[in-house]
């Protein structure tokens, strides 16, 4: 009897152990899976429709550069379109991380990259911003599990007010989209231009995706404005710029904006996006080894330049992985920890440093003009007309 009950607690042993043993396996897998999953949430159609494949572009050939894996697993990225809007890029973002998504990338439009944000925050999963530029992206003390590697609308309008002054420009019309983040950017911008002394001559707020601009080209044709600030962007600054082009507005005004112009919307208009200015995220022609290195990769898979938003795509995206590499752990905070004190020595756009204080990455300012391109370029290309300093375009965390 004493033996019975001998074997039935060593029985109960063994088994608990082995309970145990297979709990600490289960979670050792799930800390440790087999492929590192990325969901990606960008505009696909709508009016940043533009942007959107660019960004996938730009993953791809950050992924493939590093042989497809991280941390020793293969990289796996499952795409969604928001369709240019908040709610489904909720719902898309939030069925990612049910799939099991261990970071999510996105979106285009800023009021999207908030709405995933906030789902972000509750699930406690890393999101990566690389082209949204509302400032309250990066509020210091915001969202502990967000970080953009790109620009920022602040630091945008403050190279547009540089440009205004530098330009002497003395009379302005603004176009703004109607949309919170361009709206509060115009607003800046207004009240620095007119404390430099800079009159504004009339403004108007076109709904977002408008693609009749002409009632508001013919009232700045028939202004006295010397500069044309337009704050949009995606089809938006195509639509504008074009019928602007139709009674030759670029001849007698400086059109301009934070964010208006890159090789897409020059291709998108033709020739006359000649002579417009605008804030640049990220050039091809920037000369250093690690962009060079990137253009090449890109024109060989896509016979195309990169465009601004497939560079800050795999800048942003190649910083990423590095980071949690860097880390030798699949535990999400480590990487949190990691990427809010992390350097960018080799970004294609130089110097890149991520403060911890808001998660934003401190880097130059590029502004280019519209020209005319040579083969093997575009037809149009940015040419890059000034470089301004982290000092100059970024205020300090307070």
């Amino acid at each position: 009897m004493k033996f019975r009950i001998h074997s039935r607690v060593h029985g109960l042993k063994l088994g608990v152990g082995l309970i145990a043993a297979f709990a600490f396996t289960s979670l050792a897998h799930s800390a440790d899976p087999d492929v590192f999953k990325i969901g990606g949430v960008v505009s696909l159609s709508g009016t940043y429709g533009v942007f959107g494949d660019d960004m996938r572009k730009g993953v791809e050939v950050a992924i493939e550069q590093r042989g497809g894996k991280v941390l020793g697993k293969p990289i796996q990225v499952s795409w969604e379109d928001d369709e240019t809007k908040p709610q489904p890029a909720v719902q898309k973002t939030t069925r990612l991380i049910s799939e099991g998504a261990q970071m999510i990338f996105g979106a285009v439009s800023s009021s999207s990259s908030i709405a995933i944000m906030s789902i972000a925050k509750q699930r406690k999963i890393p999101h990566l911003v690389t082209m949204s530029a509302d400032d309250k992206i990066t509020l210091p003390g915001g969202s502990r599990y967000t970080f953009r590697t790109s620009n920022t609308l602040g630091m945008e309008q403050r190279m547009a007010l540089a440009y205004s002054k530098e330009q002497k420009i003395k009379r302005v019309y603004g176009v703004t989209a109607d949309y919170q983040a361009t709206r509060d950017s115009w607003e800046w911008y207004r009240k620095e231009a007119e404390k430099a002394g800079i009159e504004i001559v009339g403004a108007d707020f076109p709904p977002f995706g408008n693609r009749d601009f002409s009632s508001i080209v013919d009232k700045i044709a028939r202004s006295n404005a010397d500069g044309v600030a337009l704050f949009m962007t995606g089809s938006d600054s195509i639509t504008m710029v074009k019928q602007a082009g139709q009674v030759n507005l670029g001849e007698t005004r400086k059109i301009f904006g934070p964010v208006i112009a890159d090789e897409t919307m020059a291709a998108g208009v033709g020739p006359s996006s000649i002579g417009v200015n605008s804030g640049v995220r990220y050039h091809y022609s920037t000369d250093n080894a690690a962009n060079k290195k990137f253009v090449e990769a890109f024109r060989k898979k896509y016979n195309e330049f990169p465009s601004s938003a497939a560079g800050e795509a795999f800048d942003g995206m190649s910083w990423w992985l590095d980071t949690v590499e860097k880390t030798g752990s699949w535990d999400k905070e480590k990487w949190i920890d990691a990427f809010a004190s992390s350097v960018r020595p080799n970004s294609v756009e130089g110097l890149k440093e991520m403060r911890a204080c808001d998660h934003q990455a401190r880097q130059d300012g590029l502004w280019g003009e519209v020209v005319a391109g040579k083969p093997p370029y575009p037809a149009y290309v940015m040419k890059i007309v000034k470089v301004y300093p982290p000092n100059e375009v970024f205020e300090e965390c307070k």
